[in-house]
């Protein structure tokens, strides 16, 4: 190898080292990933809105003491069910979206429109997925 040889070889390796750097700079200044399964979702959070907008009255959902057993299905292990209301699988954003507007989604169920709005859903989501 020549010395122009050893020249163009270093080149290439502070070339692809500088890029790698940037590289990982940039992915540095990426969006923050997501934290469980629910995004920008606190379960914390969650367990105050479940107790506010009355979730309890009508279902059983761990941690928090219920009421009723008998009007709205058990949410125990809500993460490990396939569908939401018996209509839409089971992924944080299509809970989100049933918590917001249920009557939109399935029109005549027994859940009500209770005016959540998407940061309490996404914080109700987040504790369900939690439990």
């Amino acid at each position: 190898m020549t010395a122009q040889d050893s020249l163009t070889t270093a080149r290439r390796a502070a070339a692809v080292g500088s890029a790698a750097i940037v590289l990982l700079a940039l992915a540095a200044c990426g969006p923050e990933p997501e934290m469980g399964p629910v995004r920008n979702g606190d379960p914390e959070a969650g367990e105050t809105a479940i107790l506010e907008y009355g979730c309890a009255s009508c279902h059983t959902i761990p941690g928090v003491e219920s009421v009723s057993r008998t009007i709205g299905p058990d949410l125990t292990g809500f993460d490990d069910q396939i569908y939401i209301a018996g209509q839409l699988p089971n992924r944080p954003e299509e809970l989100i979206r049933w918590l917001q507007n249920p009557q939109e989604i399935v029109p005549g169920t027994a859940m009500p429109n209770m005016g959540v709005t998407e940061q309490d859903a996404r914080d109700i989501a987040a504790y369900l997925y939690d439990q």
